[in-house]
């Protein structure tokens, strides 16, 4: 299988002196062929082959005005337009730090053991995640707790005359602190995806539709912050990687109206109500525990509440239909425990 990675690099002062030089330089080299490539398209209708791409550096180089390019490696700058065909790359984020990403052919890796249990999982911003097991994963707000020092070193910088070297100073602690938010999520995120990818065989989640929920101006900054998204992607690709199973259900299904214990389902029910008894059998439900329920009994049903499912293992989504947003007339399928579940994580391995 094919993985990347990214490594931190530690370049001396003379090194990172040359590579800020060659950077430059390989900025200008990407934008002129990246240029030329499409203006080529767009009046030839061509494509342009890497050898094409390469003669066009060698012409570059030999333009009076563009000699200094000739003061840099040739290697970097032809490695550049390898770029454009391939991903590896050198980087250096706001802060100053070196990065070397590599993608590369390595062994599959062992398939996780089995482990006997089928999860569903509901997001929030109140809890981040809330599974069929009853389980709430907290919600850890890391750009929240780090706002209003990222603010006050905002405020620095913006006193600051631009072009100084007080500025730049002030640039770089409010790039740290973005960096330290960045870091701290995606090890949440990591650590989170990897335990329920681990402990379960089957992981049900809802296919939520992240760029609408952000123009809510109230919600768009606590539901960047979750990356919910990213959160998604860590499942699909770690399912893969271990063996597991990983469904995604259409967002229509009525998780949170509907009793995951007889399958009654609410005509209404407000944002603000976290907890609300059945009419039907009594059932008292906490709302997200019953809708990672719902969630959960959604997946082992599919495609009994909508057809976008994705698997694991799977290049896409299959669809029978195409699913327009409707007003609900049914509930989702109640989860009996033993058969349903039973079945579906012994089909999983």
């Amino acid at each position: 299988m094919r993985s990347a990675f990214k490594m931190r690099a530690y370049p001396t002062p003379q090194q990172e002196a040359v590579l800020n030089r060659t950077f430059g330089c390989v900025r200008l080299v990407w934008n002129k062929v990246l240029a030329w490539r499409q203006a080529r398209y767009r009046t030839e209708g061509v494509t342009t082959s890497y050898a094409e791409s390469d003669r066009y550096l060698t012409a570059l180089k030999h333009d009076p005005d563009l000699a200094f390019l000739s003061e840099v490696s040739s290697v970097a700058l032809q490695q550049t337009v390898r770029h454009q065909y391939a991903a590896m790359t050198v980087s250096r984020d706001p802060c100053g730090r070196w990065y070397v990403s590599l993608a590369v052919e390595v062994a599959d890796p062992e398939q996780a053991p089995p482990a006997g249990r089928a999860v569903g999982v509901d997001l929030g911003v109140t809890d981040f995640a809330v599974t069929s097991d009853g389980e709430k994963i907290a919600n850890a707000r890391h750009l929240v707790r780090r706002e209003r020092r990222l603010a006050r070193y905002q405020r620095r910088m913006a006193r600051r005359q631009p072009g100084s070297n007080n500025r730049r100073k002030a640039r770089a602690k409010v790039a740290r602190a973005h960096r330290k938010v960045a870091a701290s999520r995606a090890d949440f995120l990591h650590k989170t995806s990897t335990r329920l990818v681990r402990d379960h065989d089957v992981i049900v989640i809802e296919d939520l539709n992240v760029t609408g929920m952000v123009r809510n101006r109230r919600l768009a900054k606590a539901i960047s912050d979750a990356s919910w998204g990213t959160f998604r992607s860590m499942l699909e690709y770690k399912a893969v990687r271990y063996g597991r199973r990983l469904i995604v259900i259409d967002r229509w299904c009525p998780s949170s109206k509907t009793c995951s214990a007889c399958g009654h389902l609410l005509a209404v029910l407000p944002l603000g109500t976290r907890t609300w008894r059945c009419p039907s059998c009594r059932a008292l439900h906490d709302r997200d525990v019953n809708a990672a329920k719902n969630i959960l009994a959604a997946g082992l049903a599919v495609p009994a509440c909508g057809d976008d499912v994705r698997q694991s293992g799977s290049s896409g989504v299959r669809s029978s239909m195409k699913q327009e947003p409707r007003p609900v007339r049914a509930g989702i399928p109640v989860l009996l425990a033993g058969s349903s579940q039973d079945s579906l994580i012994r089909g999983s391995r």
